[in-house]
């Protein structure tokens, strides 16, 4: 099953060399064509490159021909160019067969290329915090993006934790819903602008890394007062990680978050998703059709067979 990887770094600079170059063996060792993109390792202050070179780099992963154009890493530095980002070439290569995959800072560029042109890319792995990780590729990660690259991957499912899941009500399936989100702060960040899709009747997956509950439970209440979170089926909690907490909140975490937000909005409230910044991520289609179901604790996702 060898194929065509295109590397690039759309968003911070690549600081951690090793994990870049043991990400780019792991996947020649699967047996992959690996081809990196000639500005992938540049450096201009903390991003990948000036904003001109990023968007090359963009251009190129869309020209490649490749079967997944792979980020390097997330950070910081793709809401800075979404209006020059070229959506029709990169829709055409999605088209054509080039799976865009990434998490983190990606969301905004998922988020908006689903805005301007409805196209699927997928939440998942990055290079070299996933791919490179010291410890090696973690096995639901890899088998997740294997069954990406086979064109086998249907869906996905995962146990809520006994406390959310006793606070949830039944769910009845969801069947043809939007899944959009990703990365709650970035997400957040789109609200008013074009790159904000306009998703009713959607699935909202959401993750973020260190986020206080207090600043999570901020950007939650910014989508529910701008009527976001009113115009979704369910509501998708992934893995909030990095939190630190002060002697001040007194139990006040993202339990609390969670809770409260059940009691806010109608649409069922669902924990557990295996996707964030953490080592074991599923790999989820940004803009697809999914169908949702609940029974106790066991939920499942499904979106069918997609080329």
């Amino acid at each position: 099953m060898k194929k065509h990887i295109y590397i690039y770094s759309p968003s911070s600079a690549v600081r951690d060399k090793a994990a870049f170059r043991r990400g780019i063996k792991r996947l020649q060792a699967l047996g992959h064509q690996v081809e990196i993109d000639e500005a992938a390792l540049a450096v201009h202050q903390r991003f990948a490159g000036d904003d001109a070179t990023r968007l090359a780099a963009i251009a190129r992963a869309a020209a490649s021909g490749a079967d997944v154009a792979l980020i390097s890493r997330g950070g910081y530095g793709l809401t800075r160019i979404l209006d020059a980002i070229p959506y029709k070439a990169v829709a055409k290569a999605i088209h054509g067969g080039t799976r865009f995959v990434g998490v983190s800072d990606f969301t905004a560029f998922q988020l908006a290329l689903l805005a301007k042109t409805g196209a699927t890319t997928w939440a998942g792995p990055s290079l070299g915090e996933d791919f490179g990780a010291e410890a090696g590729p973690d096995d639901i990660m890899e088998a997740c993006f294997d069954d990406l690259l086979a064109g086998q991957g249907e869906g996905t499912g995962w146990r809520m934790p006994a406390r959310d899941s006793a606070d949830q009500p039944a769910l009845r399936s969801i069947h043809g819903a939007t899944l959009w989100g990703g990365n709650l702060c970035v997400l957040a960040s789109l609200l008013g602008t074009p790159w904000f899709p306009q998703i009713d009747k959607g699935v909202l997956f959401l993750e973020d890394i260190n986020e206080h509950p207090y600043r999570v439970e901020r950007m939650l209440d910014q989508l529910r007062h701008a009527g976001v979170l009113a115009r979704q089926k369910a509501v998708v909690i992934g893995q909030f990680t990095g939190i630190r907490k002060a002697p001040h909140d007194r139990g006040f975490g993202m339990n609390t978050v969670v809770a409260r937000l059940r009691e806010q909005i109608k649409a069922p409230v669902l924990t557990g998703l295996p996707y964030g910044h953490v080592p074991t991520k599923v790999l989820l289609p940004v803009g697809a059709k999914v169908e949702l179901a609940a029974d106790g604790r066991d939920v499942f996702m499904v979106w069918g067979h997609m080329h």
